[in-house]
């Protein structure tokens, strides 16, 4: 049996620090385990750095209780991987947010997320094919 590549790694840990953050709501936890000294962020609603991903993302919990995620596939490169995921925010108010959503991380090379890049894309009902999202 041979070891795990590498990038095969990288997959799993991009898979294993989202469901840490995203779906058990545990944002530090996962920054304490799979990221590295930096982590750098793309997304314009959060803030660069540890910290400011941590803080985000513990609001989020908050104010979305119930949030999950889904991982449909993945595409990884060297030390780069793509999570291609479907997210189902529950709306208390009653009308649930869907998502379809690309993550980018690049890895370092001791396999800890150093950056992060993502675009979301509202799920609707209206599109011009039968093909879905996923």
């Amino acid at each position: 049996m041979t070891a795990k590549s590498q990038t095969e790694q990288n997959v799993q840990t991009a898979k294993d620090f989202y469901d840490l953050m995203f779906n058990q709501s545990q944002p530090r936890a996962g920054v304490e385990r799979y990221v590295g000294d930096s982590y750098i962020q793309h997304n314009p609603d959060v803030g660069d750095g540890k910290e400011e991903f941590i803080a985000y993302f513990e609001r989020m919990a908050r104010e979305w209780p119930g949030k999950r995620m889904e991982v449909k596939r993945h595409v990884a490169e060297g030390n780069m991987v793509v999570l291609h995921c479907y997210q189902h925010w529950p709306n208390p108010d009653g009308d649930d947010l869907e998502y379809a959503g690309i993550d980018i991380f690049r890895f370092d090379d001791a396999g800890k997320i150093v950056e992060h890049w993502d675009v979301l894309q509202l799920i609707s009902g209206d599109a011009k094919h039968d093909n879905g999202m996923f």
